[in-house]
């Protein structure tokens, strides 16, 4: 898989990815020079290339990048590609885009027409970068995670999941990218469903390690999720 975005969401999946024995191909906005150390750590199953390569490199692209970039990327080269995207509307970073301040897309549906003809699915975007090595576990563990995916075509959510699910999690399958709402920030199945102590992660969630949510529990979360007033989202 090419994987776009090599800060901490990219670098770990990276890391899964080829811990599953995937070959992957990163890239960033910065250059295939920058990269080194991370392809050095990964080891031989990894290579750093240009964002153009990596869109195209293998079967699928992976995005770790802010909305802010989606208009860099190489739109032809992604069309009908399967797109794995882990990201979320922050206005902070991303300034105020009132098509989702509105609630009339979700973030994922906006992804889909920054980059037309791409095959969005919408998964790891619920989940702080440091719980994710601290929560991946072996198929038959039986405290393995649950990871939501949201996409519109079967057969790209059928790839992804099994992506999600070499990468040690168990891939829960929670609709479409219409009720992709339901996993982004400060709605009810976000990053806090996965803290081990949810005080101390509001105060500090970079001490927090995580703990495991079963597959049953998450998609219990995930139903039962309350859309967040994004209008009123500031960080």
């Amino acid at each position: 898989m090419g994987i776009i975005g090599s800060g901490s969401i990219g670098s770990e999946l990276a890391r899964l990815a080829v811990a599953a024995g995937d070959e992957v191909m990163v890239a960033n906005s910065r250059g295939p020079e920058t990269l080194v150390g991370l392809v050095a750590e990964l080891g031989a199953a990894a290579q750093a290339g240009t964002v153009e390569e990596a869109a195209s490199f293998g079967e699928l692209t992976v995005l770790a990048v802010p909305l802010s970039a989606y208009g860099t990327l190489p739109l032809e080269l992604l069309s009908g590609r399967a797109v794995l995207s882990t990201g979320n509307y922050y206005p902070s970073r991303d300034g105020r885009i009132a098509e989702l301040d509105s609630l009339d897309l979700t973030t994922a549906e906006y992804e889909t027409k920054l980059l037309p003809g791409a095959v969005i699915v919408k998964a790891f975007n619920n989940i702080v970068a440091h719980h994710i090595p601290s929560l991946t576990r072996p198929t038959d563990a039986a405290d393995r995670s649950g990871m939501a995916v949201f996409g519109d075509s079967e057969d790209a959510k059928v790839l992804i999941s099994s992506v999600v699910a070499g990468m040690g999690f168990d891939p829960v399958d929670a609709g479409t990218l219409a009720e992709s709402w339901r996993t982004e920030p400060e709605s009810g199945a976000y990053t806090l469903v996965y803290a081990a102590d949810p005080e101390s992660f509001f105060s500090n969630f970079s001490t927090d390690m995580g703990a495991p949510v079963p597959a049953s529990r998450l998609r219990d979360l995930v139903d039962a999720s309350t859309r967040a007033a994004v209008a009123e989202r500031e960080f």
